[in-house]
């Protein structure tokens, strides 16, 4: 349950095609590796870069989503999409931008040229990214001063392109008081959501998207393991959290992790009590890493030393109900069917009813953000679709003694659905030989 990390910087541009440029993190992470191999522990110094592996999004891929933009915004009765900073506006355009409490925003016609507002000071950088990306040279992008208002430039702008009335629809992460300065501006016109655009277009990812989430839980999996490799008795979860860190870097990804240990591992989303790892001690991580702006999202669950007999019994049933699942996924089946299939098996496992110890639910669709559109959960009548991606991610948690859960993330297939890594085997191995289904 990887929480949904920003990784966009406020003034780098995430670009494809002729453009594209590393983010610094990735960058400085690789060569900061590099240079300080001998203080790594064997198992993460002898991690090799996957860097080079990735293709970058390009400008043409970024125009289609435009395109298809518009096609759903006709279908959905939407005259205009409004974009500020943020993920959407990233998978659109490319421009990475801060989400401060100055607008600056995209807006999309459904038909004729886009532009941009932006603050004056900002005009030359924000005609810089533009120039980059899909938009084209020819892109209007209007500016105002600091006492002057962005919504009237908003409702100007669309009112030059025939849209004096209609829906303006407006992205489900853009700030309140922009959308309300706008409907004020411009009262003549009716704010709806965007959502149906934006997700309707990143829920379903193409080929090169898969590439990219593939690489990055190949990355993760990899950091995981080298790190398990390395884990001591009398390390704390920070200790053991900075190893993943390490591990990424060693191979070529800035990632990391969440990390909790015995009693604290019962709780989802852990706790910043300090925890030392004894001998016996159970540990939960959750964490990922970023490849060209696509996420990985993977938890692991496992034991230094031997586990308990009750702990063995209770990865048996979070592992059934992990396969369980994924075997139930298919085109056309409701979203909502994915998390019964896994809470079936938990339950049955004596582990309920319903939220008692399994308190969240099975997934959550997964892509520029680690958390999106759509989510496996009880009542969401959402039928699957190919190009879907969730993560699958039961958790059996016992108050008071450990928690166990294991994530993995896949894809929606034509004819059911693909795991990007093995599912994890034992607590004792828990990068051993994928178990059989």
């Amino acid at each position: 349950m990887f929480s949904r990390r920003k990784f966009l910087t406020t003034s780098s541009l995430a670009i494809a095609g002729t453009a594209c440029v590393s983010s610094g993190s990735e960058a400085s992470a690789a060569q900061g590796a590099a240079g300080s191999d001998a203080s790594l522990p064997p198992a993460i110094a002898a991690l090799t870069s996957m860097k080079g592996q990735e293709t970058p999004i390009s400008v043409d891929e970024r125009r289609a989503r435009l395109e298809k933009a518009r096609r759903l915004m006709a279908e959905a009765k939407i005259d205009a999409l409004m974009l500020t900073g943020g993920t959407s506006l990233v998978y659109f355009t490319g421009m990475s931008w801060g989400n401060s409490e100055r607008l600056t925003g995209v807006i999309i016609p459904v038909k004729g040229d886009p532009f941009v507002v932006t603050p004056k000071f900002e005009e030359e950088r924000t005609i810089e990214q533009v120039k980059l990306g899909p938009l084209g040279t020819g892109t209007n992008v209007m500016t105002w001063e600091e006492d002057e208002s962005p919504s009237k430039l908003v409702a100007d702008g669309l009112r030059s392109r025939g849209i004096s009335s209609g829906r303006l629809g407006v992205e489900e992460t853009t700030k309140f008081v922009f959308g309300d300065s706008i409907a004020l501006a411009a009262p003549q016109l009716r704010l709806t959501s965007g959502t149906p655009v934006t997700a309707g277009c990143r829920m379903y990812k193409d080929e090169h998207e898969l590439a990219l989430m593939k690489l990055a839980s190949a990355v993760t999996l990899k950091a995981y393991e080298a790190a398990y490799k390395s884990l001591k008795e009398g390390m704390t979860q920070r200790d053991f959290g900075k190893l993943v860190s390490q591990a990424h870097d060693k191979l070529g990804f800035s990632g990391s992790a969440g990390v909790q240990v015995g009693e604290f591992s019962a709780l989802p989303h852990g706790s910043i009590t300090p925890q030392v790892v004894r001998e016996g001690s159970i540990l939960l991580i959750d964490g990922g890493c970023k490849v060209e702006g696509y996420s990985s999202d993977l938890s692991r669950t496992f034991v230094l030393g031997k586990a308990t007999d009750k702990m063995k019994a209770v990865f048996a049933i979070e592992l059934a109900a992990q396969t369980a699942a994924h075997k139930a996924a298919r085109p056309g089946v409701p979203c909502g069917d994915i998390d019964a299939a896994a809470r079936k098996v938990v339950e049955d496992g004596g582990y309920g009813p319903g939220y008692k110890f399994f308190g969240h639910r099975v997934g959550h669709g997964l892509g520029m953000d680690g958390h999106e559109w759509p989510y496996l959960v009880k009542g969401n009548p959402l039928p699957l679709a190919p190009g879907m991606t969730f993560s699958d991610e039961p958790g059996i948690y016992i108050p008071g003694e450990f928690g166990i859960r294991l994530e993995d993330d896949w894809v929606v297939t034509e004819d059911g659905a693909e795991m990007f890594t093995p599912q994890s085997p034992s607590l004792e191995d828990p990068f051993g030989p994928a178990p059989v289904a």
